[in-house]
């Protein structure tokens, strides 16, 4: 009998695991991250004791000149703390073209801390972000290159709107001593500053929610000209585990103008430990 009642109880807590992680997980479609698909994002953590999976996010990018290149960021998020979450990523990324030999190698490894110091009041919700790219593979940068992010989330009537601003600490690659071409390919996307404004609207009876934003950043070489990026896309929620993206947009000044898209998808899981 005392067995029988464990394996019950074993039963129900298990269920309210599960029940508790669909629960979070079905609204993954309404909290952006970076890069799902646009690049701005909101203020809010992955909830308290989830697990987030990011399935191979792709982007592919297409040069004005004809040059095509593309990577893939396998991710990992883990909401560790109360409006604290960690992430891992490892980039896969495809440099070279236009006369020159083609490498895919891993482009280092990305170590990222989110913190939500905030809900909304009469005040927007607000966020800081720090991450680090640590050298890795043959596309990972030479040094280290850490950067931190401030973001603001405001909800009106008919949408919400967000605002980030970013900052490398990173020196500019043409003081540093020579390097591959490789490694200057793999440099090339990183920003000295980066500052975006997205708005979003959901469609909760869809479980769909459509996003556009703008984006102004200068790369690591201070002479290089400012970026200008415009990008739109769509999140749905295909299941209460499973949110899938699709997005793309067009970089309209700086070096390589051209289009490019993105795709992928996030499984939320509740870690074993998680309570109710």
């Amino acid at each position: 009998m005392f067995a029988h009642i464990l394996r019950t109880t074993g039963a129900l807590l298990a269920l309210g695991h599960a029940t508790a992680a669909v629960a979070f997980a079905q609204t993954d479609y309404f909290n952006t991250d970076a890069g799902r698909p646009i690049r701005v994002e909101d203020a809010y953590a992955l909830e308290r004791q989830a697990l987030e999976l990011q399935i191979a996010p792709f982007r592919v990018e297409r040069a004005r000149a004809g040059g095509y290149r593309w990577g893939i960021e396998p991710e990992i998020a883990i909401g560790l703390l109360p409006r604290t979450h960690i992430e891992v990523g490892v980039p896969i990324l495809q440099s070279g073209g236009n006369g020159l030999p083609r490498t895919t190698a891993v482009g280092g490894v990305e170590l990222s801390a989110f913190y939500n110091f905030n809900a909304e009041t009469r005040l927007p919700a607000f966020a800081i972000a720090g991450e680090v790219v640590i050298p890795a593979g043959n596309l990972g940068p030479s040094t280290k290159i850490p950067t931190i992010k401030g973001i603001a989330t405001r909800t009106l009537p008919w949408a919400r709107v967000h605002v980030n601003g970013q900052f490398t600490f990173a020196s500019d690659p043409t003081t540093a001593p020579p390097s591959t071409r490789a490694d200057a390919d793999a440099n090339a996307e990183y920003s000295r500053w980066q500052v975006g404004m997205a708005v979003d609207r959901s469609l909760p009876l869809r479980s769909m929610l459509f996003t556009a934003e703008v984006v102004t950043s200068q790369p690591l070489v201070r002479a290089a000209a400012l970026r200008w990026d415009v990008a739109g896309g769509t999140r749905i929620q295909l299941s209460p585990r499973v949110a899938f993206d699709v997005g793309g947009g067009y970089r309209l000044t700086g070096e390589d103008p051209g289009w490019f898209a993105t795709t992928g998808a996030a499984v939320a899981i509740g870690l074993p430990w998680r309570g109710n």
